[in-house]
């Protein structure tokens, strides 16, 4: 297969077309950005125990020219010079934050005695890279609280690169998170975690060579740190708005903001500091209504709201707003009109999706007409490098009136590959549709080139040739988008065309996410892994008895159903049982532990009939949280 391509003429004439649309005299962005910053990491590699990189700060030092290539939309380039700034800031006297160590930042608040973290990173070598630097610059300090700003991984993942948890169990380090927050930062990351693992490879363009060329960024930050994800539950939980708490000295007043970037996120107030932090409701970029990823669609309403409480609760009492990506905001006026200017951006977007919608257009009709007007467009943390207003506006449909459009000729189309070969024979052979798409490329129609080569791939996926356009097409529209997810889901896509991807061995769960899981939720993962064919005509009932826990849990398989209940008094005996600690449980389950390992050891007993055991094991497909399914090609 051909290697990647430059940008076309048509690319370029595009590019430099937005060039001129831009609103490049507003350059504060600039100022804000490096406002404070005081150091960075000497060596840009941060690494693990073992001496393995798992961030290079460097990685993205090619976006330091100024000007952006053929190959990079300019506003898209403009946007990642400012994320790839990296290292210590001063916020304010006594708040500080490490930004550019992970697609996230890491807030540092000064207590009495210690330091307050706010969202420790994604991975523990990152938070404890992070903390490192400040206490090198600052003084060392120890951590005293953490702070959950919600539910995403990327904003506690690091814990224990900053905190030890038996500290925590101690009382010596108390923890922080809003209402929900463990069942969503546990539900999400596993239940569809395959799937969105695999689609997040595409969003984040996690294996696309970093340049000009290839990965510019994430949106809302340069990419995710690698390293060990932990996890830490809270030791108090924020459940409404106007809440208070005093940690290491300092006050903290707290707005609950459920359902709008995470099911479960909160705001608080400095009242000391007349700072207000927004979380991952307010950013330097629109955010994802729907990330391409997938994840629960958010209320785009609901997250406006928010916004505008925040503005009335404290708007006029901060002089400084900070957030969970980016950069901060200084000066009371300008953090009333931020707030006011980006809240308007989600109520314009989600207002006039409902309008169109109630008029009869439909979820592509409307992302093809939709856009902000000049005084919200013309802001740059308005603008889709995260999100997109064509993406958002079909996830307020979806939320709405779901997948299907109201059309009877889309109930029940043919799905990809059966639709592929229909439209290759409609278009007179393979020949004859791979001139349409050769046409389209040359004119400059990547879209439509996308479009009909897609179709003859799907109908047949050794047809190189299709292969090749179908990768050229997706390059330009790279090369042209503004979005930063867009991007990476174009140039993986390409990537894809050119190679089918190899399935890896499956990657291992995050052992701390797993612990947290309670054991309904955790006999839910064996449920979605039930086979149909593998199952039928299979009846069994298992107790599941974890001796450490006192408690029993039946699963009944029946009609390849697995059913998932708590064995009450004085029901009937299960068919077998299996008596263990939870955690032997969870080494046989994910770990790889042979069942006539724990047995042998007397770790597992099992009593009963153990056809029955048998005969639910043999339903269920093996875990293959790793499994990298093609998306671009059949």
């Amino acid at each position: 297969m051909s290697q990647r391509k430059n940008a076309t003429s048509f690319t370029a004439t595009a590019n430099a077309a937005l060039l001129q649309q831009l609103n490049w005299s507003d350059t504060q962005d600039y100022e804000l950005a490096s406002r404070g910053f005081i150091a960075t990491l000497e060596d840009p590699l941060i690494r693990d125990k073992s001496g393995r990189a798992v961030w290079n700060l460097d990685a993205f030092k090619f976006l330091e020219a100024e000007s952006a290539p053929a190959t990079v939309n300019p506003s898209l380039w403009r946007h990642g010079t400012l994320l790839r700034r990296h290292g210590l800031f001063e916020v304010m006297p006594g708040i500080w934050q490490v930004r550019g160590f992970d697609i996230s930042v890491m807030t540092l608040i000064r207590g009495k005695t210690g330091w307050i973290i706010v969202d420790p990173l994604t991975t523990a070598e990152a938070a404890a890279a992070a903390l490192a630097l400040a206490n090198e610059q600052l003084g060392a300090r120890p951590v005293r609280a953490v702070i959950y700003t919600h539910s995403h991984a990327d904003h506690f993942g690091g814990v224990k690169g900053v905190v030890r948890e038996a500290d925590v169990k101690a009382g010596k380090v108390a923890v922080l998170a809003p209402d929900g927050f463990m069942h969503h930062a546990v539900s999400e990351n596993l239940t569809a975690g395959p799937a969105m693992s695999r689609r997040a490879t595409y969003q984040f363009g996690t294996n696309l060579p970093r340049g000009p060329a290839g990965q510019a960024g994430a949106g809302i930050g340069t990419g995710i740190a690698g390293g060990t994800l932990t996890l830490i539950p809270p030791t108090r939980v924020i459940g409404r708005t106007g809440e208070t708490a005093t940690l290491d000295g300092v006050r903290f007043e707290f707005q609950v903001t459920p359902g709008t970037e995470a099911p479960a996120e909160m705001n608080f107030y400095l009242p000391d500091f007349r700072a207000l932090c927004l979380a991952e409701n307010a950013n330097v970029t629109m955010h994802n209504i729907l990330p391409p990823r997938g994840a629960l669609v958010r209320d785009a309403k609901a997250w406006a709201d928010y916004l505008t409480e925040a503005e009335r609760l404290y708007g006029s009492r901060s002089d400084l707003m900070f957030a969970s990506h980016g950069w901060p905001r200084w000066g009371r006026e300008e953090v009333s009109s931020y707030i006011g200017l980006h809240r308007d951006a989600y109520k314009y977007l989600h207002d006039q999706t409902v309008r169109l919608m109630n008029q009869g257009l439909t979820g592509p009709e409307i992302a093809e007409v939709i856009a902000l007007p000049p005084p919200l467009a013309s802001k740059w943390f308005n603008r889709g490098y995260y999100g997109t207003m064509r993406h958002n506006s079909r996830a307020i449909y979806q939320r709405y009136l779901g997948w299907y459009d109201g059309n009877p000729a889309n109930l029940n189309a043919w799905p990809p590959e059966e639709a592929g070969k229909r439209y290759v024979a409609a278009m007179g052979g393979p020949a004859a549709a791979r001139k349409v798409a050769t046409d389209a490329l040359a004119g400059g129609d990547y879209r439509w080139a996308a479009e009909v080569a897609s179709r003859i791939v799907f109908a047949d996926p050794t047809d190189s040739q299709a292969r090749e356009m179908l990768a050229r097409a997706f390059e330009q529209m790279a090369y042209q988008a503004e979005g930063m997810l867009w991007r990476n889901i174009y140039l993986t896509g390409a990537a894809e065309a050119r190679k089918t991807p190899d399935k890896p061995s499956a990657t291992t769960v995050a052992p701390d996410l797993l612990a947290a899981l309670d054991s309904a939720q955790l006999f839910d993962l064996l449920a979605i892994r039930v086979n149909p064919e593998a199952a039928a005509g299979k009846r069994a009932s298992v107790d599941f008895i974890f001796t450490d826990r006192a408690e029993t849990t039946r699963l009944t398989l029946r009609n390849s159903v697995l059913v998932v209940e708590p064995v009450m008094a004085g029901a009937p005996p299960a068919q077998a049982s299996l008596s263990m600690p939870r955690p032997a449980f969870l080494k046989m389950l994910f770990g790889g532990v042979r069942p006539a390992q724990l047995v042998a050891d007397g770790t597992l007993k099992i009593a009963g009939d153990t056809a029955a055991l048998n005969a639910l094991l043999t339903s269920l497909d093996p875990a293959t949280p790793g499994i990298a399914f093609a998306i671009a090609t059949p």
